[in-house]
Order: structure tokens, then C-alpha cells, then sequence
């Protein structure tokens, strides 16, 4: 885990050393253990590392092969290298360290770009080809780490986060207003490739892209997945859930390929859960050096709330014997954060579990380099409860009459608040949508077919999103974060795997929940409600946060922005806190994008992170 940054002269020019230092600084944070740059004519690279794998100096960056006509700077983890480095000796190529990094050059020796379907990983690469004379650049399939670039002066720059972009004094000086808007509006980002910073753009997830002299060539996709569209299958129940089951361990055993301490993200939830308990079982024969003498978890709680998953949090731990932290935010410490959160996350963000997924992160940095998240199982499995919407429609409109009853009756027994309280805020938010005076491109994440849900939610609306909030989290304290439910191989099977062994009856995850009989304790197993870190921001925001919230609504910088109704919009929350009106995510996204342009835009030297 690392960070990248470098340039890319199109005629002639020569890389900007003063440039790349000040890019390389910030990125300081993702890899405090060391730095490297290396400049090659007209492609200067920098790196910043945290050593995972291959603490010694062996693995440093920016790396090259034996005749120094490669060089390749990486932020990642490549989980089978183990298995692709004997592949390549036996094909005849030399290895002089241990790390993944040199693996990724001997794969493109072999096999060129169609090295990454060989990779199970995460990974943002660039890749200095000396004798094509291109820059090859690469992102993992779901895009778990990122790579953002821009074009200015006649050359090509990317980098890890966008704040190392702006080092250039022509890059990324104005708002994208049609992505802003569609963010403010419909609540969605990472949808796409372009970013809420006019002129930086970002490779997508499962895509790549070459440059040459002649500028940027058109990014192609070298992955996808099918979602299955079937009702139901073949295999039984029975054998689902074991080959589910098999799937996940083995996934988990892979990430536990480490160096250094790992830990877990704990949040009392299905899939952190199990995470938990697969972990448990493989340390003591598999990784004990990895976690230590116990197995050590970090959570969030909000006690005396409603929001507080001690309960669930407590049987998983006394079932498995870790050594678990807890954080408990207070809405004072949020206001000491937020100016080093907007600042780390490079774009607004929607709600303020990202702030309760920071300090998780904070807390886990003391004790361990790498943890282990539950990121993409809700995607793949059909967690969140809003996709039974879609699912319902799907049925009815390819006439499976019955099931379709039998799952709104599963779903009005099971969630019949939810589902209550949904609606309203259906209505509150195309309400507060009207505050936003700008129009962005319309997303209607269930809109379709639950296939067809499912595989944007996971390449495009939904989890880039998240990824991104967690990438930016974690490495804020310089910690690798590892998602094992996006391991390619579990993901391409549960993509497989018939709708009715993900949905039915009003259940989620039908067919891990069966993986995990006996593993977990079965009230965690069994819960049908849906959190994740999530913080009480309805109570914040009509108690705690009221000034905080007033002083951003009532200023005059928030008064003089062109994307929305600030009078209305401070009418709105008013009313909110007068117990007239309910809250919902736009208030906060409204703020936050406030915060966002003032961090990012309002003073010159507004890319200095705030401590």
C-alpha cells in the first residue's frame, strides 16, 4: 500500500522535479516508511511506501527489471503473487525480492497488458514501457485503490489522490458543475470518470489506459461480470452455501498474506462478522504472525443510542476470543476533524458514517499496519433492503406472480418500517432536492432489474463510492485497508449464484447466511436490520451540531454559491429543527459541499491539510 504520483512530458518536455516533489509530499501520508522517484527522459515517477510485504530495501520503488527498460510505480496488493512468481521462474525469469511489486513487471514481460487478468489484488499502477515508449496504467477491477490524472503544460500527470494534482498551478482550479450538481442532487459519486474537479478525470474501475507521445489513448475495459438475471438454479441450497463457504475462507486466507499486524473492522454486522470468525479459524494455522497472540478487531459505538451495536459487537467477540477496541465519536470531536476529513477525502462525501469509519481507522493505526473490511458483500449478496424494490418489480414484470407475493409479504413481515419510513423519505427527498438550483445527470440507483442493479451497484453508483471513502480513511493514517468479499473469485461465483440465493422471503444474503451457520452467533447471523459504522447524524445535526450547522447556512460564502437556494435551504433546516419537516442525507451533503469549496477552493493555499 502505497502512493503514486508522476508525469508524463508528450513532446520533448522534461519532467518537473520541483513538481513531483510537491506531489510526492502529498501523498506523504500513504506511505510514511519511505520514498523513491526516478526520472527517465521524458516520464518522471515518485512513490511513497508503506511496507507490507518485503519490508527490505529490496522492495522499494520506483522499481525496475533486470535491463532497466521497465520501471513501474504500484499502490496495492497483488494476493496470488505468491502463486504468480513460481509460474514466471518456471518460465524462466529471475527474481531479486519478495514483494508483489517486482511480480506485476515479470507478468507484463510474459504476457504484456493482459497481465492484469492474471492479478487477484488491488492495485493502481504505472508502468514506463522504455522500448514502446508508453506509459501503461492500470486499476483493479472494482476500483479498491484509485488513480486520478489530468493534462496540463503538454504533459500527462496522475496521481493517487487529487490533492497531489494540484500541485500544478493550472490543474483542477474550478468545480466540475455537472458532477457536482449530480452529487447534490442525487447523491451518487465515483459514478464515472470524471470527478468533481474540472479537468481531472480518474481511471474506472476494471479499465486501463496507455499514453504516448500523442496524448491519452481511449481507456479499454479488460474485465466485467455477468450478474445471473435466473430466478433459481441447479444446486441445492445445501451445496451453495458450502461452495460459498469454501470461497470465502479461501478468500480471507489470501488476504491474510502479510509482513505485518492485521486486524479486523468489527461492526457487529453479517459480513464484518464473519469476516471475523473465517479469520479466527485460519490464524492459528495458517498466519498466526499476522495478527499476533489474539486476533484484534476495531469498532465503533455509540452508547445508549439506537444506532449502538455493542450487543452484536459483544457475542462475536466472546464467540472468538479477539482483542477488540472501541471507539465512541463524539459530535465535539467531529468538529475538531471535519477540516483534515474534507481534506483527506478530496471530494464531499455524503453522510457522516464516513466520520465513524475515520475513527475507526484512527484507532486501528495504533496497534496494527493492515485491516480486513466487509466492503462489497451488500452489492454482491443484495444486502441493502432498498434493493427488494427492484427485485419485486423484476418478478412482477416476467410474471412469477407467486413468488413476487411471497417475497412483498416476506418483505412487509420483516421490514414493514423500513419500508414506512422509506417512502417518506422518498417524498422529504425530492422535496430538498428543489433546493439545489443547479441540474445534474439523473441516477436512479434501482432503477431496472435486480441483475442489472446489482452490477452497476458494484462497478458504478454504489461501491466506487464507498471504496473511495475507505481508501481515504485508512490511508489518513498511513493503514492499509483490505476488502476479501472483492476477491475475483468469490465475486465471479456469487455473481453466478440464481437471485432466490440472495433474496428471498424479505431475507438478504440468503445463501452466506447459510455459509455461516455455525460460525457466528446466530443473532448476529440472523439480524434483518441493515447499519454498518454508522453515526446518529439525524440527533447531531438537531442537537450538537446546530451552531456548527447554522454558522455554515447563515455565512456569506455559503450565501454567494450559484448551486443552491441558500435562503431556502436555511429555512429548510429551520424547520427541521423545529420539528416541522425530517431529516434526511441532503442537509448534511449540502454542508459538506460548503466545506468542500472553502477547503478546496476559497484560499490559495487551500491544499494544506489541517491538522
Amino acid at each position: 500500500m502505497c502512493g503514486i504520483a508522476g508525469q508524463y512530458c508528450y513532446q520533448g518536455g522534461r519532467p518537473d522535479r520541483r513538481l513531483l516533489a510537491a506531489m510526492s509530499e502529498r501523498l506523504a501520508h500513504r506511505g510514511p516508511d519511505g520514498e523513491g522517484s526516478h526520472i527517465c527522459e521524458n516520464t518522471g515517477l515518485v512513490h511513497r511506501r508503506l511496507s507490507i510485504i518485503d519490508l527490505t530495501p529490496d522492495g522499494l520503488q520506483p522499481m525496475t527489471n533486470e535491463d532497466n527498460t521497465l520501471w513501474l510505480v504500484f499502490n496495492g496488493e497483488i494476493y496470488n503473487f505468491v502463486e504468480l512468481r513460481e509460474e514466471l521462474v518456471h518460465k524462466g525469469h529471475t527474481f531479486f525480492s519478495k514483494s508483489d511489486t517486482e511480480v506485476i513487471l515479470h507478468a507484463y514481460e510474459e504476457w504484456g497488458h493482459d497481465c492484469l487478468a492474471r492479478f487477484n489484488g488491488m492495485w493502481a499502477f504505472a508502468l514506463w514501457d522504455e522500448r514502446k515508449q508508453e506509459l501503461f496504467c492500470a486499476r483493479d477491477r472494482f476500483g479498491i485503490k484509485p488513480f486520478y490524472y489530468a493534462e496540463a503544460g503538454g504533459s500527462f500527470l496522475f496521481a493517487s489522490e487529487i490533492k497531489a494534482l494540484l500541485s500544478h498551478p493550472a490543474v483542477g482550479k474550478k468545480p466540475d458543475e455537472k458532477m457536482l450538481c449530480t452529487y447534490l442532487a442525487w447523491g451518487v459519486q465515483d459514478h464515472c470518470s470524471q470527478t468533481m474537479f474540472e479537468g481531472i478525470s480518474q481511471i474506472e474501475p476494471a479499465h486501463a489506459l496507455i499514453v504516448t507521445r500523442d496524448g491519452i489513448q481511449p481507456p479499454f475495459r479488460y474485465w466485467d461480470v455477468k450478474v445471473n438475471p435466473a430466478l433459481w438454479g441447479d444446486e441445492n441450497n445445501a451445496a451453495v452455501a458450502e461452495c460459498l463457504g469454501t470461497h470465502l475462507l479461501e478468500a480471507t486466507r489470501i488476504h491474510l498474506r502479510s509482513d505485518v499486524a492485521i486486524g479486523t473492522c468489527l461492526s457487529g454486522g453479517i459480513d464484518s462478522s464473519a469476516l471475523t470468525a473465517m479469520i479466527n479459524t485460519l490464524i492459528r494455522s495458517d498466519a498466526p504472525g499476522s495478527v499476533g497472540a489474539r486476533q484484534k478487531t476495531f469498532s465503533v459505538v455509540f452508547p445508549g443510542t439506537r444506532f449502538d451495536e455493542s450487543r452484536y459487537i459483544d457475542e462475536v467477540v466472546a464467540a472468538t476470543g479477539v482483542d477488540a477496541d472501541r471507539t465512541a465519536p463524539a459530535p465535539g470531536q467531529l468538529r475538531e476533524d471535519i477540516g483534515r476529513l474534507v481534506y483527506m477525502q478530496d471530494e464531499p462525501f455524503g453522510s457522516l458514517s464516513i466520520y465513524a469509519q475515520y475513527c475507526v481507522m484512527r484507532l486501528a493505526h495504533w496497534k496494527v499496519k493492515v485491516v480486513l473490511d466487509g466492503q462489497g458483500a451488500d452489492e454482491l449478496l443484495a444486502g441493502y433492503l432498498g434493493y427488494q424494490g427492484s427485485y419485486i418489480r423484476g418478478l412482477i414484470r416476467t410474471f412469477h406472480w407467486w413468488t413476487a407475493i411471497s417475497e412483498i409479504a416476506g418483505s412487509f413481515r420483516k421490514h414493514r418500517a423500513f419500508f414506512a419510513a422509506a417512502r417518506q423519505q422518498l417524498r422529504v427527498r425530492k422535496t430538498r432536492r428543489g433546493l439545489v438550483k443547479c441540474s445534474g445527470e439523473p441516477v436512479d440507483r434501482y432503477q431496472g432489474s435486480l441483475d442489472s442493479v446489482l452490477h452497476r451497484e458494484l462497478l458504478s453508483t454504489n461501491l466506487p463510492a464507498l471504496l473511495h471513502y475507505e481508501d481515504r480513511n485508512s490511508m489518513a493514517f498511513s493503514l492499509e485497508s483490505r476488502v476479501p468479499y472483492l476477491d475475483v473469485r468469490l465475486v465471479e461465483y456469487i455473481a453466478s449464484l440464481p437471485l432466490a440465493q440472495k433474496l428471498r422471503k424479505g431475507s438478504t444474503k440468503v445463501s452466506l447466511r447459510a455459509a455461516i451457520r455455525g460460525l457466528v452467533p446466530e443473532s448476529v447471523r440472523c439480524r434483518g436490520d441493515k447499519m454498518g459504522f454508522v453515526t446518529p447524524e439525524e440527533c447531531w445535526m438537531k442537537d450538537d451540531l446546530r451552531p456548527f450547522m447554522l454558522e455554515i447556512f447563515l455565512s456569506g460564502s455559503f450565501q454567494s454559491r450559484p448551486y443552491w437556494d441558500a435562503s431556502a435551504v436555511a429555512r429548510d433546516y429551520q424547520a427541521f429543527l423545529a420539528g416541522m419537516s425530517t431529516y434526511s442525507p441532503e442537509i448534511w451533503r449540502i454542508a459538506c459541499t460548503e466545506l468542500w469549496l472553502r477547503t478546496f477552493f476559497d484560499t490559495p493555499s487551500a491544499v494544506a491539510p489541517v491538522a
